[in-house]
């Protein structure tokens, strides 16, 4: 069981979490950019840790593999990288996702007494403009979570260095998380199996429904730092236009309220998230997404 004095923060971290005017801001726009949260070293060691799991280092392997499982190989090519769960396959990622202060701003800002890991995704946006697979279109993360009861889910982008719009650095549609969603859209989908143009007009048509503008906000990250946004903040990125890879995790965020629920599709089929085939389940027999195999909790008030 894990004890309360592990979430624990020094004088030094409670400098660092968002002030009652950052979250104000967060609750308006949909997004928040944090101050310094990871250390040099500790960026190199992201990077470090992830070059050993490319190269085939799995510390602790999926039992089964989920249907819908990111999980770039090298066989795949020189495209954009995803590889889910890496909070759970490599340690050395893990003891850093799982850092009580990065646990401690998602909960300030999504005003929760407790978060958890839902899921994480291994980036790597090689230098190539002209790769297709660089372009991540207009999507909210919440669309692919309908199984989750909770509306206050958030996701912190880690770059593992300076990221700007040179690099194809993440573009919120600023306070889209308040936008009521057109009825019909079959959401549940991943950006990465639907057409580029359908997903920009459903971002046009939602906006057009909820008399909104579209503000595309391109975040300028400097070196350990991150940005969060909503579960149901629109977002998406360009190409990476530098020399370099453009690095990064997509570590996903559950308030200790959010649990399972089934959800049934207009034509009748039931979603299936990656978690339901991994996590224990409750006495209910539904999903656990509290199991703390996969879903780690980072951060309890200790108060």
């Amino acid at each position: 069981m894990t004890s309360l004095a592990e979430f624990t923060l020094t004088d030094a971290d409670r400098e660092l979490l968002p002030s009652p005017e950052d979250v104000r801001r967060y609750a308006e726009h949909g997004w928040y950019l944090s101050r310094r949260l990871l250390s040099e070293e500790e960026l190199a060691t992201l990077e470090a840790a992830s070059e050993r799991f490319y190269a085939g280092r799995v510390d602790r392997p999926l039992p089964v593999r989920p249907a819908r499982l990111a999980d770039w190989q090298p066989a795949d090519g020189d495209v954009q990288r995803h590889n889910d769960y890496i909070h759970h396959q490599s340690e050395e990622i893990a003891a850093i996702l799982r850092k009580p202060l990065i646990g401690a701003v998602a909960a300030r800002l999504a005003e929760s007494d407790e978060v958890r890991i839902f899921q994480s995704t291994l980036i790597l946006k090689p230098p190539r403009p002209a790769e297709p697979s660089n372009l991540v279109p207009w999507h909210a993360d919440r669309h692919y979570w309908q199984t989750c009861s909770s509306d206050r889910m958030l996701t912190a982008f880690i770059p593992f260095h300076h990221c700007d719009e040179e690099m194809g650095t993440i573009t919120m549609v600023d306070g889209s998380h308040r936008w009521k969603e057109v009825e019909g859209d079959d959401s549940t989908r991943h950006f990465a199996q639907r057409d580029r143009g359908e997903l920009e007009q459903i971002l046009a048509q939602t906006a057009r429904f909820n008399e909104a503008e579209v503000t595309k906000v391109p975040v300028v990250i400097p070196a350990g730092h991150m940005s969060f946004h909503h579960c149901l903040t629109y977002h998406g990125s360009g190409a990476n236009l530098s020399v370099r890879p453009r690095r990064a995790i997509s570590l996903h965020l559950q308030d200790g309220a959010n649990h399972y629920r089934p959800y049934t599709k207009a034509d009748g089929t039931q979603v299936v998230y990656n978690h339901d085939v991994l996590v224990r389940r409750t006495a209910g027999g539904d999903p656990d997404y509290a199991d703390p195999t996969y879903c780690p909790t980072t951060w309890k008030d200790p108060r």
